[in-house]
């Protein structure tokens, strides 16, 4: 039996019939320094990072004579090729399944020389390119929303009742898609509506979220989880906004105009998406402006223990994705 009809039966039987992210990247993907400013960028987590070029874009379209480059760590210690640090023979560099404690400063020195052409003259020059890299997930997705239905008073058993069958309906509406509903509550308020007078409304409010027991199995052994797990709560999202879309329906239309005393109020379902991260990350708009909406990793004298959406201050703290402070 579909949802609405379920709950539409249970209505008249309670009341009855009546009343990424840089912008130095090139088309190529490649990602240029910029002499004398840092280049800041993102990687997602458990993803590879751009390619990096030891060389500012003016730089690479000219001629380059005996060229060297060093790159050096975020723990300052010179980086040599292996298998998650893989750096060319022109001074590129590419990370591989970056991860939070990768994240920091890479600094890359180029060296080439200038050749005179009348007297073979040579001298060396040397530019230094700074690149702050973080890691990112994307935040956990999860929505608030609210409802409203109409009852013939604030007193007795049947609203108690429509409340636990809604939320039993809801919830099997998403539980193949490990999402559920949690921290539900309702209100019982008089609403003056014009040339109707006085009514009695259910203020309905509800969360949901795509962390149902056994969630993890959904998951397939994916490290990016929390892309499966929002792909399913927004399917979720869809189908509840859908559910209480076919509420106003069959009340307004497929009842003959006469409508049971409890049931949806048109147009009062509200939907309000609230993010969180992981432990170890958190959200930044003013460190980090061009991934505002990122969880990136929590700095070095910052931490995050739990799904808190922001990073704590901890000065004992002295790497990236700090899931206490220590």
């Amino acid at each position: 039996m579909r949802a609405w009809v379920l709950l539409s039966a249970v209505l008249w039987y309670l009341t009855g019939a009546g009343g990424r992210r840089s912008s130095e990247r090139t088309s190529k993907g490649f990602i240029y320094g910029k002499p004398g400013h840092p280049v800041k960028l993102y990687v997602k987590l458990h993803h590879h990072s751009p390619v990096l070029v030891c060389m500012d874009f003016r730089r690479a379209k000219k001629e380059t004579v005996d060229p060297t480059y060093i790159w050096i760590g975020p723990n300052e210690k010179p980086l040599t090729g292996n298998n998650q640090i893989n750096i060319t023979k022109t001074g590129k560099l590419m990370v591989k399944d970056f991860l939070e404690a990768l994240s920091g400063l890479y600094t890359c020195t180029l060296s080439y020389k200038t050749v005179k052409a009348e007297t073979q003259e040579e001298t060396t020059v040397k530019q230094r390119y700074d690149f702050m890299i973080f890691a990112y997930r994307e935040p956990d997705y999860s929505y608030q929303m609210a409802v409203r239905f109409t009852t013939k008073s604030c007193e007795g058993r049947y609203n108690d009742l429509l409340f636990r069958v809604l939320k039993k309906i809801l919830d099997n509406l998403i539980s193949d898609l490990s999402c559920h509903v949690i921290e539900p509550s309702y209100k019982c308020h008089f609403v003056k509506i014009p040339k109707h007078g006085l009514i009695h409304e259910l203020f309905i409010a509800f969360q949901v979220n795509p962390f149902a027991p056994g969630w993890k199995g959904a998951c397939n052994d994916s490290a990016d989880c929390e892309d499966i797990t929002n792909h399913n709560i927004l399917q979720a999202r869809d189908r509840i906004e859908e559910f209480f879309r076919s509420q106003a329906y069959i009340y307004y239309h497929d009842f003959n105009k006469t409508i049971p005393a409890m049931h949806f109020v048109d147009h009062s379902f509200q939907v309000v998406r609230m993010d969180s991260c992981r432990p170890g990350f958190g959200k930044n708009e003013g460190l980090h402006s061009n991934c505002a909406s990122c969880c990136v990793a929590c700095s070095p004298g910052t931490f995050s223990p739990d799904v808190d959406v922001t990073c704590q201050n901890c000065v004992s703290v002295r790497i990236y994705g700090a899931k206490s402070c220590t």
